[in-house]
């Protein structure tokens, strides 16, 4: 027993329970969020030739203005004991452009927003703080960390269960057709495409912007792929015997390729200009079929391809060749942190930022005034809807809950608090099968940790020595696939 008490406490000592969400916040805050500026760091507003792009991002440590103007470091408990934001300001190089040329005279750094910071994070004074700097400075040494400070309160943001995204996952529907879904994430986007193979054989696609289904045959004439070529990508005879029937019976096997793109166009936008058709069905194809393939023309032909192994898939269930995903198993899940959360929360209000700055500046330049930079961007717009998000719960993909008070009735309930891990079904959804203790969580969820009531099996807690990897950059392992001519 005495060896096994060494072992746990030697591991704890070196992965505080908290490390998972410090981890996730450092991520964040050191890859994903410049990233997700420079996907969107070229502004174009509605004025010929002009454009704003912003670059160099950057944080301050958190900073206090005092009464006689002053500024002064702010800590933790300070922050707390004057119900202040505990965040770091963020700048970034504003410059304008001229037709694609940076005007260097105007080029100046300026701040865009404030994000909270994590406490113990990188950002955070006390990360490499000993203990007894921590008790100079009046900090809890045993404090976990790994909770933010908004307007004096303590709030944690809650682990989020989800559907593990970029991956394909065999279901069946109501009528009990086989569906192959794929929930296709980007940085700044996210959108579910589903194949359905119903009773007869026929393929019908899903996607954002579209309330019913297309046929595949449509969609894979729109991106560029041939009816001859399609049957090359299956492997199986039976989902072959599938496509060739689809392939019959589609009416746009004939179409013109000149042509195909007005037909899908209709769909969403019917009564329109042909023109304006076109243009909607290439954004359809680029930006929401399988996003996380790329949003360019030239990703057009994978797309295609991924389509067909996902009506092959629906097909092999159907026949009994695989069988359907559990939903609930670990391995078709991945677990939302507090670095995940802040990555939604932060695109959509950058997203909003971008906007104002486009309406700031064409409203300067219809009025004549000279289009400087203070007068164009607006740091409120960013920090409150941050601010407002963290301080509510109420997140941006319409998820309520996401961040929560942090219990402070004793030091357990804290270190537990950090680790929740709660599920997107509704509290009132029966759902028994979610609710279970299911064989993939064991080591990573507790079994026997969960609130009595409607929440049971919803809400849970990580196991004690359970750790969440912050993921890996995937590009790399793509690229290195390619060199290898692997696939």
């Amino acid at each position: 027993m005495e060896n096994r008490n060494d072992i746990i406490r030697a591991y704890l000592e070196s992965n505080p329970l908290s490390q998972q969400q410090i981890d996730s916040y450092n991520r964040f805050v050191g890859s994903t969020i410049h990233k997700i500026v420079e996907s969107m760091s070229v502004i174009e507003p509605n004025i010929k030739g002009y454009s704003i792009k912003l670059s160099g991002l950057r944080f301050a440590p958190p900073m206090v203005v005092e009464s006689d103007g002053t500024s002064k470091r702010i800590m933790p408990h300070e922050a707390v004991a004057r119900n202040l934001n505990y965040s770091a300001l963020i700048y970034a190089t504003y410059t304008p452009m001229i037709s694609g040329i940076p005007k260097l005279d105007d080029v100046k750094e300026t701040v865009i927003g404030e994000l909270p910071v994590m406490a113990r994070s990188s950002l955070c004074y006390t990360r490499n703080m000993t203990k007894s700097q921590l008790i100079q400075e009046h900090e809890d040494p045993y404090d976990p960390g790994g909770y933010f400070i908004i307007k004096g309160t303590e709030r944690v943001l809650v682990g989020i269960e989800d559907i593990a995204p970029n991956r394909m996952i065999n279901a069946t529907d109501k009528k009990g057709s086989a569906v192959t879904s794929v929930t296709s994430t980007t940085l700044s986007f996210r959108a579910k495409c589903s194949v359905t193979r119903d009773k007869y054989g026929m393929y019908t696609v899903l996607f954002p912007t579209i309330t019913k289904g297309v046929g595949i045959i449509l969609l894979l004439r729109a991106l560029g792929m041939d009816t001859a070529d399609i049957i090359k990508h299956i492997s199986n005879n039976d989902a072959k015997n599938d496509m060739l029937l689809n392939i019959e019976s589609s009416d746009e096997r004939d179409i013109p390729n000149k042509d195909i793109l007005v037909h899908l166009g209709r769909i969403s936008a019917p009564n329109q200009a042909p023109t304006y058709q076109i243009k909607r069905a290439e954004s359809q194809l680029d930006m929401y079929i399988l996003p996380h393939l790329g949003v360019s023309k030239d990703d057009r032909a994978a797309k295609a391809e991924y389509l067909i192994k996902m009506a092959e898939r629906s097909s092999l269930q159907a026949y009994g060749y695989i069988r359907k995903d559990d939903k609930d198993s670990y391995a078709n899940k991945r677990v939302k942190l507090a670095g995940d959360l802040l990555e939604e929360l932060f695109t959509s209000a950058f997203k909003a930022l971008v906007k104002d700055i486009s309406y700031r500046v064409e409203r300067s330049n219809a009025r004549g005034r000279r289009m400087t930079m203070h007068t164009n961007i607006n740091p409120d717009t960013l920090k409150d809807r941050i601010l407002y998000a963290m301080g509510t719960g109420s997140w941006p993909t319409g998820q309520t809950g996401v961040s929560e008070v942090l219990d402070r009735s004793n030091f357990s309930s804290s270190l537990a608090h950090i680790r929740r891990v709660k599920s997107t079904l509704a509290k009132k959804h029966p759902n028994y099968p979610a609710r279970d203790v299911h064989g993939t969580t064991i080591g990573k969820i507790c079994p026997t940790e969960t609130p009595e009531g409607t929440a049971v099996g919803l809400t849970k807690y990580l196991a004690l020595m359970a750790k969440v990897t912050i993921g890996a950059d995937e590009s790399q392992i793509v690229e290195s696939i390619k060199k290898l001519d692997v696939v």
